[in-house]
């Protein structure tokens, strides 16, 4: 069986070789790129299942990795990073990124969030889910990743679909706040709702007629959000 294929794009020499060395203990097949140029050669020519970014590279921003990624694959991208404030992680995660890891930080829960990562990714590559849900005035094609609204297409973010898609898998039932940011963002975000607050938000902005008004996107107040569908 073929191990998952792990790149890590890391300036820091010592913290490059902590993470690859438990990487391969843990039976992944690493590269390691330390600037932002060969961290593009290497996504490109290695294909891997997932990235572990930093954000401080010596020849670029981080930033720029995830653009360039996300315009040909979906691997997931952990971001590991000296910056920790809210905006740096809401810019990664708008950009594409799937989960935000502040320095200094522990090796056990970076392996077990690799593992989350690649779980899911496998898990959503092999479900085949429904073609096609509407509400109102709105169309999603789960399967192509394609929202419109009035037949005009709406572009959502990465988590922004990520969120619509478990609001319509539970469309009807009340979703915890726990709930929705552990399917959404993953388990060491179940303590962090402000994320969640804010891409609701953005949903009612994008898809609702009204968004001070909502007609779809529910709050249940002091428990989660339920698609009234």
């Amino acid at each position: 069986m073929q191990k998952p294929i792990i790149l890590i794009v890391e300036d820091e020499d010592h913290i490059a070789r902590v993470v690859k060395s438990s990487l391969e203990d843990a039976g992944y097949e690493v590269y390691r790129a330390p600037g932002l140029a060969e961290g593009r050669i290497e996504a490109a020519t290695r294909s891997p299942q997932l990235i572990i970014l930093d954000l401080g590279l010596p020849d670029g921003d981080g930033t720029d990795l995830i653009r360039t990624v996300r315009s040909y694959s979906n691997a997931p991208v952990i971001i590991l990073s000296a910056r920790s404030g809210d905006e740096a992680k809401v810019e990664a995660l708008d950009l594409g990124a799937d989960d935000f890891i502040a320095k200094p930080f522990s090796m056990t829960e970076l392996l077990a969030r690799v593992r989350a990562h690649l779980r899911r990714a496998t898990t959503i590559s092999t479900t085949n889910p429904s073609t096609q849900f509407s509400f109102g005035d709105v169309t999603c094609d789960l399967a192509h990743g394609i929202v419109t609204k009035n037949a005009s297409e709406v572009h959502l973010t990465k988590l922004e679909f990520r969120l619509l898609s478990v609001l319509i898998a539970g469309r009807g039932r009340v979703l915890t706040h726990r709930q929705l940011l552990a399917d959404v963002w993953g388990a060491a975000y179940v303590e962090h709702p402000h994320y969640l607050r804010l891409y609701m938000a953005r949903l009612r902005q994008k898809l609702e007629d009204n968004p001070a008004a909502p007609k779809y996107f529910m709050t249940e107040t002091g428990i989660g959000y339920r698609l009234k569908a």
